[in-house]
């Protein structure tokens, strides 16, 4: 079984951004990590290859520093990857997911792709479906349980309200994983050793006649996130309280 997995090189979800100009942000000091939710689908792939053979492969679209984040994935049992470059912060989800088909297709036709559910940087949630899409694959997303059997996926995912939805499929599809699914593991020294010498095919986007400038979405303006007003202490009786909150909800927010 061949199974490739999408993995995104994301800032660090602690780190401090600064912007850069309209549409950009300053990169080169803030720390860099494989997006959390691809990382189940690394655990599961691995798993899965480990139970009944064959080999993951790791296929990302980032700049050249996200060979960091690729070697960190093939320490946790990837046996090879792919690194399609690209100099942009915020490439377009379909081209993302052009590029993947891509090289994906370069490769040979895998068994089984693996992303996250989504990216937590720019959560646009659509580079998984679009790649279903140009793939003609089925697709679930914000798996929780999956089981292989019989070349068919059996796949489980909340739907809110405490309810589960179970969805089959046949092999080749797109699963988009999230928490819960497994507790991904952690590298060992001799596997960080060793994942430094496995191979990385590197490529960039033109020679897979992506040309960005094609993208069908593009950041005009990129703004800070407000900073939040300080709170508002209520005093007095319950009563006294609750007239003052809704003297302030109506007069001064102006939300009543």
């Amino acid at each position: 079984m061949k199974i490739c997995v999408c993995v995104k090189h994301v800032p660090d979800t602690a780190a401090t951004i600064k912007l850069a100009g309209d549409n950009g942000f300053e990169d080169s000091e803030i720390k860099f990590v494989p997006n959390p939710y691809d990382e189940y689908g690394i655990e599961e792939a691995v798993s899965l290859v480990e139970k009944q053979g064959g080999e993951v492969v790791i296929v990302t679209v980032g700049k050249a520093t996200a060979v960091t984040t690729i070697r960190g994935a093939m320490s946790m049992g990837a046996h090879r990857a792919i690194l399609i470059k690209t100099d942009s912060q915020f490439l377009d989800a379909s081209l993302t997911a052009r590029a993947l088909k891509a090289a994906m297709d370069q490769d040979g036709l895998p068994d089984m792709i693996f992303t996250g559910k989504g990216s937590v940087d720019t959560e646009s949630f659509q580079t998984q479906y679009r790649l279903a899409k140009s793939f003609n694959m089925p697709i679930v997303n914000e798996v929780s349980t999956l089981t292989i059997d019989s070349g068919k996926a059996i796949a489980e995912r909340e739907i809110g309200g405490g309810e589960k939805q179970v969805i089959e499929m046949s092999l080749p599809c797109v699963i988009g994983v999230t928490k819960g699914l497994n507790e991904p593991r952690y590298p060992k020294f001799q596997d960080i050793m060793k994942a430094k010498k496995k191979e990385i095919r590197e490529m960039d986007l033109s020679e897979l006649g992506i040309d960005v400038s094609q993208g069908k979405t593009m950041i005009e303006k990129l703004e800070p996130v407000p900073e939040r007003s300080g709170a508002t202490m209520l005093e007095g009786s319950v009563d006294d309280q609750v007239t003052e909150l809704v003297r302030i909800l109506k007069e001064d927010e102006k939300v009543l």
